[in-house]
């Protein structure tokens, strides 16, 4: 088939690419005239395990081509919206500016019979809206929400756990399957859904995944005053086949760019259907995400005898998750950035992310590898849970800091371990 992706982002670049991949013929529209050079050179302008060797391919063969005129989608017999949906300034709620353009620009150059494609995750209502748009011009819509991990991108979108498919008319349904028809010979289920139920999937996914990220972050607030290991709690009650063990990892909790303006955008679409009491648990669920680098930075204060003023701190991580360059909502960065208020000097490490994080947090110190960024530091905190932070060994970065202070805001460090090489350890929710 001939496919548009319109909105070439971390989104939008995946699909092109994997639906390529699939044997069709991909052309990706963008308004960013520095990024569809780059697409269309072969390079990812962000960090993606696996997409840069996707893309290059396709771009090589010519079956993937970008540019910025939206006028070279409309040979398309499918096109798919892939803009972003970020918070508005101020506001929880979603700003739809770039999902509302891109869809008007969509209907002045499709031709009739076609098919549009929404993944931009919305709120709930968006959909009717534009299918009505859509329709007076001749153009059907199906809403197939996305639900990619940052790191497992390109898995996600080729060998998905499901397809969601919102239409009101069958013969679109029919368009979007033949799509993706391999991915549904391979046997990854289809949930035929109306637009409002694809709409919601989305955001009732994230809004689960976070609540039972906040829940063992809560736990771990409790086992802080009882002198309890939320470690083993976790793996006490995950080993519960109704509760499972995946997201139930306490620490500095979630970040990026789905899951805190999701929620967000859940709760004030649900006030505005007047059903906001139906999701007012969720502000409880942000307020211990964020409670968690609050309480990041009283344990380096309390480490350092109550006071951060003149000491150093070497961070360890910048990204809001590992194989990831994304900064956005990064847990990480805003504690960096608290103990540098704190009046500690701050310097950061982190293997994909500081490029990024220099440009949003200028005033905090930048290193080029792990040992200088602890280089006389008076603490170590482990932010983000890179492999390399992992296998760091406590000899290695005894060698280089002024105190042997580290707190582990991810949980995944072996306490015994450094304990053994006579670092004062400290992690959230752990004696």
């Amino acid at each position: 088939m001939r496919l548009s992706v319109i909105g070439t982002g971390y989104l939008g670049a995946t699909h092109a690419a994997a639906m390529a991949e699939l044997g069709h013929d991909v052309v990706g529209i963008d308004v960013d005239e520095t990024k569809v050079a780059r697409l269309a050179a072969g390079e990812v302008p962000f960090y993606e395990p696996g997409l840069p060797e996707l893309l290059g391919k396709h771009v090589t063969s010519g079956r993937l081509t970008f540019g910025t005129s939206i006028a070279a989608a409309a040979d398309a017999e499918l096109h798919f919206v892939c803009v972003g949906t970020p918070q508005k300034p101020g506001e929880f709620a979603a700003d739809l500016q770039y999902v509302d353009a891109a869809f008007a620009a969509l209907a002045d150059i499709a031709a009739p019979g076609t098919v549009a494609v929404g993944k931009s995750t919305v709120p709930v209502g968006t959909a009717s809206r534009v299918a009505a748009l859509l329709r007076a011009r001749g153009v059907e819509l199906v809403w197939n929400p996305e639900f990619l991990r940052e790191g497992f991108a390109v898995e996600d979108t080729l060998r998905p756990d499901r397809i969601v498919i919102g239409a009101d008319a069958e013969e679109p349904r029919r368009v979007l399957e033949r799509c993706y028809e391999p991915i549904v010979a391979a046997g990854t289920p289809v949930v035929h859904t109306d637009f409002p139920t694809a709409e919601l999937v989305k955001v009732a996914a994230n809004s689960f995944l976070a609540t039972k990220i906040s829940f063992i972050n809560a736990m771990a607030e409790i086992c802080e005053v009882v002198g309890a290991d939320v470690v083993k709690l976790a793996e006490a009650i995950g080993h519960d086949e109704r509760i499972g063990h995946k997201f139930l990892r306490a620490g500095l909790g979630f970040g990026g760019g789905c899951l805190p303006k999701d929620i967000r955008a859940f709760m004030a679409r649900a006030g505005e259907l007047g059903v906001d009491q139906a999701v007012a648990f969720l502000k409880n669920v942000d307020d211990i995400n964020l409670r968690r680098r609050a309480r990041m930075v009283d344990l380096a204060r309390e480490t350092l005898d109550g006071s951060l003023a003149g000491r150093r701190a070497g961070i360890l991580g910048a990204a809001f998750k590992p194989d990831s360059d994304d900064i956005r909502d990064s847990p990480a960065l805003d504690v960096a950035y608290a103990i540098q208020r704190a009046g500690a000097a701050v310097w950061v490490y982190d293997p994909e992310a500081m490029g990024n994080a220099k440009e949003t947090h200028p005033t905090l110190a930048y290193a080029p590898t792990a040992l200088e960024a602890c280089r006389d530091a008076d603490i170590v905190l482990h932010l983000t849970e890179w492999p390399e932070f992992r296998v760091l060994h406590p000899d290695d970065l005894a060698a280089v800091v002024r105190s042997k202070n580290i707190i582990d805001g991810r949980n995944v460090l072996d306490p015994e371990q450094w304990r053994a090489a006579g670092w004062h350890f400290r992690a959230l929710g752990r004696p």
